[in-house]
């Protein structure tokens, strides 16, 4: 990752006071300030859920009290589509005030629209939805000239003087070959690249195309073997966590380091298993039993090696073994010969379906302090 050197130091200083300290910390804040979005991606386990939430959305003061109670040094905006939300512009500035590297992540639809209202700052990023080329993104999102948009949108910004990123996310039936040549156009655009297998959300439209683990392992082989060893490319991710990917590091997922506040409150226990929400990140902290979570643990877990849970486990590995991680920096990922050996499943307890009661307490919560909205937004459904 090549940050500004500002935030660089910042979160450099951070990470390495609190590997010192011990103990659980934050990397980077997640934050879903809605849920609402202007696609419908079939892979996408983020908008399923009624109007009444859809229309939820996270307060400026909110926002901040989310980024005060963790500490993280960075903050990734997700949602939903972010730009939907109208206090975007001053929640990216009340983040950057208070010198927290944000992350804006766009499907771009909205950004020759909104882009006046934020200006260019080393703390500061569009990270730019983009899953492969024209064929392989606006088929992920469901919706034709996506990509046109995107790819305007990234040259828009970047004249404008911003930097750019794009967040890519691959799917099963995914071409190693196009993969490895849309990394070649965002190389030759000057974007760095953000890089992660799918999980399966359970409440996802499509749940017949994410990659398992076996598949990902050689899928990732294919793709860094033909820039070699990845190193054709500019990743934002760490070279331990593309080693991952390619299967030569055993590791096992860092939940806590880039923990969800969203519009039902902060998410146990990570971003992508939802098992229930509490309303303070010291009750997530404390109040969260994280041996019952991760590969070999849990069902939901079994195939997951998404960057936000395994990012904070190579962000440590790093700091434990700086040369294992400067020698695959140099020399780049390894593409062929044994795979490190895999966390065994066979004693992972069963997956929890709890999505439809969270879903009821949030309704009847919103019924409650909002009942003469949520009968508008009722009639209007």
């Amino acid at each position: 990752m090549t940050l500004p050197l500002s935030p660089l130091l910042r979160i450099g200083a951070y990470t390495l006071k609190n590997h010192i300290k011990g103990g659980k910390y934050p990397l980077v804040l997640m934050l879903e300030p809605l849920l609402r979005c202007n696609l419908a991606c079939p892979g996408c386990g983020k908008i399923d859920y009624p109007d009444a939430i859809l229309n939820q959305r996270l307060s400026y003061e909110e926002c901040m009290d989310a980024i005060e109670e963790c500490g993280a040094p960075a903050v990734s905006i997700a949602g939903g589509e972010p730009l939907l939300h109208r206090d975007m512009p001053r929640i990216v500035q009340g983040y950057i005030a208070r010198k927290k590297f944000v992350i804006l992540c766009t499907n771009a639809l909205l950004m020759k629209k909104k882009i006046g209202d934020y200006k260019p700052s080393p703390f500061f990023t569009w990270s730019i939805h983009l899953d492969g080329d024209k064929g392989m993104h606006d088929h992920a999102v469901d919706q034709d000239g996506t990509y046109e948009v995107a790819i305007d949108a990234i040259q828009m910004a970047k004249d404008a003087g911003f930097r750019v990123q794009v967040n890519c996310t691959v799917f099963d039936g995914a071409s190693s070959d196009r993969l490895a040549a849309f990394f070649d156009t965002m190389e030759q655009m000057g974007v760095e690249i953000t890089i992660s297998p799918g999980y399966a959300y359970e409440r996802a439209a499509d749940q017949e195309h994410f990659l398992n683990r076996t598949r990902t392992k050689q899928f990732f082989r294919d793709v860094f073997a033909k820039g070699d060893g990845g190193k054709a490319w500019t990743f934002t991710n760490s070279p331990l966590f593309l080693d991952f990917l390619a299967g030569n590091q055993t590791y096992e997922c860092t939940p806590w380091s880039m923990p969800l506040k969203t519009v039902f409150g902060w998410q146990k226990p990570c971003y992508l298993v939802g098992e229930g929400y509490v309303q303070s990140f010291a009750e997530l902290m404390q109040g969260t039993d994280w041996d019952q979570y991760g590969v070999g643990k849990y069902e939901k877990c079994a195939d997951c090696m998404v960057h936000c849970g395994f990012e904070g486990t190579a962000a440590t590995d790093s700091i434990r073994h700086p040369l294992k991680m400067f020698g695959i920096g140099r020399k780049g990922v390894r593409t062929d010969g044994p795979m490190a050996p895999d966390i065994d499943i066979s004693n992972q307890r069963r997956a929890e379906d709890v999505h439809s009661t969270h879903v009821e307490r949030e309704l009847a919560r919103i019924k409650e302090t909002d009942p003469e909205g949520f009968k508008r937004v009722q009639r209007a459904a």
